[in-house]
């Protein structure tokens, strides 16, 4: 099912996905996002080992449902069998997609332990963790990795092509190297070299944050699908019009109206899931993104910044809405 799922998606160039984001890609998040017109989504990065030692935290990470299939856990860590440990526990008989693992993550939290993207400075080691998890995987895999380590040592062509002769069945590219995080712009010619000397599927990350975006960066690269990461955050509409802009239809922004009631609804999903106080936690720097570039949204953003309560955050929506009705009158 899992392959037949990345077959269509790919068969009908509509591989438009929503990136693993740390304290992002949550389950509100994800369901918003294919609500929106993401045809398949990531979840956050999750700990291998982590899983592996019965951690709550990271086996609650693990939630998904129906509406939004398909779904991709990320996994992350620097030993094979862990990470085959994992898969065999954990996401065989999950409802999960596909597997990815992550060699792009520039954390240096996550890179002192030899994960993320310092893998991209073991080749060797890497090629261990993808034949680990496809000799135990029920799902297809995909890599996602970065340009390089830094722009001395930029080695993502060879490296995606060693994952791929290691048994990746898909290759994801953030064209940027682990020194830039997110700094400066995205190189899409790795991405254009990647597709070169790969077979399998490529699919294309960094620097979407338009219709004309997603456009370019499959001209351009050859890609064969397109990733989504900070081009979401507060604007999970995006994805829609990524998809009426490919269907030669019309597209707008959101009003302020349709912003709030999606933040009214993202705001009700988190809540369902924990306490209200974390949940408003949770979501403030949602309430931020979704509110940036607002006429008068520092002040918004300002009033938001302290509240605790779903009832506080719609008073001030409510509020700013009926100002901002009232003053194009």
């Amino acid at each position: 099912m899992a392959d037949k799922v990345f077959h269509d998606l790919l068969a009908q160039q509509n591989y438009i996905a929503l990136a693993p984001l740390a304290g992002v890609s949550d389950l509100p998040f994800r369901t918003i996002c294919r609500m929106h017109g993401a045809s398949i989504v990531y979840t956050e990065m999750i700990s291998a080992k982590a899983l592996c030692y019965q951690n709550k935290k990271s086996i609650d990470m693990l939630a998904t449902t129906s509406t939004e299939f398909p779904c991709v856990v990320q996994l992350f860590g620097s030993e094979p069998q862990i990470f085959a440990r994992a898969i065999e526990e954990y996401i065989n008989n999950s409802a999960f997609a596909a597997i990815d693992i992550n060699m792009g993550c520039p954390v240096p939290k996550v890179t002192k332990n030899k994960e993320g993207s310092a893998l991209m400075r073991d080749e060797d080691l890497a090629c261990e963790i993808v034949r680990a998890v496809k000799s135990v995987s029920q799902k297809p895999v995909s890599v996602k990795i970065r340009s390089g380590w830094d722009k001395d040592h930029i080695n993502a062509p060879a490296f995606a092509l060693a994952m791929q002769q290691a048994g990746a069945d898909m290759i994801i590219v953030h064209p940027r190297t682990k020194e830039q995080v997110f700094t400066g712009k995205s190189d899409w010619h790795i991405i254009a070299q990647v597709k070169k000397v790969c077979s399998v599927p490529v699919i294309a990350n960094g620097d979407i944050f338009s219709p004309q975006d997603a456009t370019s960066v499959l001209t351009q690269t050859g890609a064969d699908g397109i990733m989504i990461g900070r081009g979401a955050m507060g604007n999970p509409w995006l994805f829609g019009q990524i998809v009426a802009d490919r269907a030669g239809l019309p597209y707008t922004s959101p009003t302020c109206e349709e912003i709030f009631s999606q933040i009214e609804l993202h705001l009700k999903m988190v809540c369902a899931s924990t306490n209200e106080k974390a949940a408003v936690a949770a979501m403030r720097k949602h309430l931020f993104w979704y509110t940036k570039g607002l006429p008068h949204s520092a002040k918004i953003r300002r009033e938001l910044s302290s509240v605790v309560t779903q009832s506080e955050v719609m008073v001030i929506l409510k509020k700013y809405l009926f100002k901002e009705n009232n003053d194009t009158k």
